[in-house]
C-alpha cells in the first residue's frame, strides 16, 4: 500500500520540507501522488530563506514574487539576481538552499582609484555586473571588501573567492609575483593569509580553476558561519612589490558561497 494512501497530504508535505531541495525532487519522480505533494508551494517555501521576499523585493527581478515558490528557488539556483543598485549578486545553492554573495568590483574599495592611468570601468557580456574594473598600470596593488555575517546562512562552511580573469595581451606583473589573499572573520578571530599566484599555468591547481562563465577564480580562505547578528567577514587582495608594473588584471568581484557547492 503506498504511504500517501495513508498519510494525510498536510503530513508528507510537512515530512518532505524536513528534508532537502535535492530529496523533494527525488520524492517527485516516484509516483504521481508524491509529486503533488513534492511540488506544492509550502515545500518550497521551506526550502527558500526566511528573508527571501525582502531580498527579491530590493533587487532588479523584484518581478519573481508573481512565481511559484519551486520556480522562484531555482531561478535564484541558476539566474544571479543584482542587489544594491547592481553593486552585489544573490543566488542560492542548488542543493542545499544556501545563500551566496559576491560583491562586485563596484562594491569593493580599490586603491589606487579615481584616475584612469589606474583602473578604468568597462562593461563585459560575460559578467552579471553592469562593470568590472580593468586594470591599467600600477606598481602596488591593494583592494577590500567586507560583508556582515548577518546575511550569510548560519551554520554553514563558506569558502571566499577571488573572480578575475587576465587579458590575453599586455597583462604584465603577475607572472613574476605572487598576489596575498587574506580573509578575516572578527567575531571569532580568524585570520587566513594565501600567496598565490594570479597565473593560471604557475599557480596550484588546487587554488585556481576556470568557472566555466567566462571566468577564473582563487580560493581565498574558508570560515564556518555561526557568528550570528554582529559579526563581519573581511578579504583583501595586495601586492606590494613595486619593482613589478601590473598591468591587464580585470576583476569581477569576490564571491562568497557554501563550501563543497560545485557551481
Amino acid at each position: 500500500m503506498e504511504i500517501t494512501s495513508i498519510l494525510p497530504e498536510e503530513c508528507l508535505c510537512l515530512i518532505i520540507s524536513l528534508t532537502s531541495p535535492e530529496d523533494a525532487c527525488r520524492s517527485a519522480m516516484i509516483s504521481h501522488a508524491f509529486r503533488s505533494v513534492a511540488n506544492r508551494y509550502e515545500v518550497w517555501e521551506k526550502f527558500l530563506p526566511s528573508d527571501y521576499r525582502s531580498i527579491i523585493s530590493g533587487s532588479s527581478s523584484s518581478s519573481l514574487l508573481s512565481l511559484g515558490k519551486k520556480d522562484v528557488y531555482f531561478h535564484l539556483c541558476f539566474h544571479p539576481i543584482l542587489i544594491q543598485n547592481g553593486t552585489k549578486s544573490f543566488q542560492l545553492e542548488k542543493k542545499s538552499g544556501k545563500k551566496c554573495y559576491m560583491m562586485g568590483a563596484r562594491a569593493l574599495s580599490i586603491i589606487p582609484e579615481g584616475t584612469p592611468a589606474h583602473w578604468i570601468w568597462t562593461s563585459l557580456q560575460e559578467s552579471r555586473f553592469p562593470e568590472t574594473a580593468e586594470l591599467k598600470q600600477v606598481w602596488w596593488l591593494n583592494m577590500r571588501g567586507e560583508i556582515e555575517t548577518k546575511i550569510l546562512s548560519s551554520d554553514t562552511n563558506y569558502a571566499v573567492y577571488f573572480v578575475f580573469k587576465l587579458r590575453k595581451e599586455h597583462t604584465t606583473g603577475f607572472t613574476q609575483r605572487t598576489v596575498g589573499l587574506h580573509v578575516h572573520v572578527d567575531k571569532i578571530g580568524l585570520r587566513e593569509v594565501r600567496m598565490v599566484s594570479l597565473d593560471p599555468l604557475r599557480d596550484e591547481p588546487r587554488y585556481i580553476r576556470e568557472r566555466g562563465d567566462g571566468w577564473m577564480e582563487i580560493e581565498m580562505g574558508a570560515f564556518f558561519n555561526n557568528c550570528g547578528d554582529d559579526g563581519s567577514v573581511e578579504f583583501s587582495v595586495w601586492e606590494a612589490h613595486t619593482n613589478y608594473v601590473k598591468r591587464g588584471l580585470i576583476i569581477e568581484g569576490i564571491e562568497l558561497r557554501p563550501k563543497d557547492s560545485a557551481s
